[in-house]
């Protein structure tokens, strides 16, 4: 039996651990690699044939119109107008959208990279053999001594809710957490996905930082657009970026400059007035 499965991306929440960068820009698109983790959320869901308005869906609140001009028509779009509603109230928000379908539910600041998989791919082992009852969870082995996860696992960005589970969420502030994932494991109804590739949970400025240098490899990556004259070691360099100086595993954002004269290390650069130590 081939059960109906939609995608929803939570891009909702304001990042208040990455601020003030999240002043800026909402996090969903904060660049990682010089790609926005949005767009690197849909390209892997679209890995899964999980693409356009009518099967993937991303939610949005803290300064949604970046977001809903970002998105700007391929994927449906829930704006929560009073605030975030939590990742429990945001699928809530979007039930008669689901309607009826289990969900694929990925967190926008999930940063994966698993080099043995396309992109999509290495999250297909959720759906893989799925009969529509089970909850599944995306996990990854959690440092010892470190307290919460799921039988000494963490959550690593993705889930799979069957629609019995969604089918009764509301619109209103709370967490998968509380509403799905600790009730289907009370029942005996959570598997863990075990995900052998790098998981980072991009919400601070060190794993911000930690997330570009993977995706930029062994050198530096720079987009065509930005000039670079000064030394540039194991950095990302946004388009139309202006770097004079020197960097070193260093983050530039787009249209951001470094003055000549000017040396940096580890640390974000959002524009000349702003420069996040990780």
């Amino acid at each position: 039996m081939v059960i109906a499965v939609c995608a929803v991306v939570l891009a909702a929440g304001e990042g208040q651990r990455l601020r003030p960068l999240t002043e800026r820009l909402p996090k969903a698109l904060c660049p990682v690699g010089n790609v926005a983790l949005l767009d690197r959320a849909l390209h892997r869901l679209a890995g899964l044939g999980l693409a356009g308005p009518d099967s993937t869906a991303v939610n949005a609140a803290y300064l949604a119109e970046q977001v809903v001009h970002h998105v700007d028509g391929r994927a449906h779009l829930s704006v929560e107008p009073d605030g975030p509603l939590g990742t429990s109230g945001g699928i809530g928000r979007l039930r008669d959208w689901i309607d009826g379908r289990g969900v694929l539910v990925g967190n926008a600041d999930a940063y994966l990279a698993d080099p043995r998989c396309e992109p999509g791919k290495d999250i297909a082992a959720l759906l893989d053999g799925w009969d529509g009852q089970t909850v599944r969870m995306l996990t990854r082995p959690m440092a010892s001594g470190a307290a919460g996860g799921f039988s000494g696992r963490r959550f690593a960005g993705f889930s799979l809710l069957p629609w019995q589970r969604v089918r009764d969420l509301a619109a209103q502030p709370s967490d998968l957490v509380r509403t799905v994932w600790r009730p289907a494991e009370a029942d005996g109804a959570l598997e863990l996905v075990d995900y052998d590739g790098l998981y980072l949970d991009t919400g601070t400025p060190a794993d911000y930082l930690a997330a570009n240098l993977h995706a930029a490899g062994d050198g530096s990556l720079i987009d065509p657009t930005a000039t670079v004259t000064g030394r540039c070691r194991q950095s990302v360099v946004g388009a139309g970026a202006l770097v004079l100086g020197d960097v070193d595993r260093c983050v530039v954002w787009p249209g951001a400059s470094v003055a000549a004269g000017e040396r940096l290390r580890e640390v974000i650069r959002a524009d000349t007035g702003l420069t996040v130590t990780a």
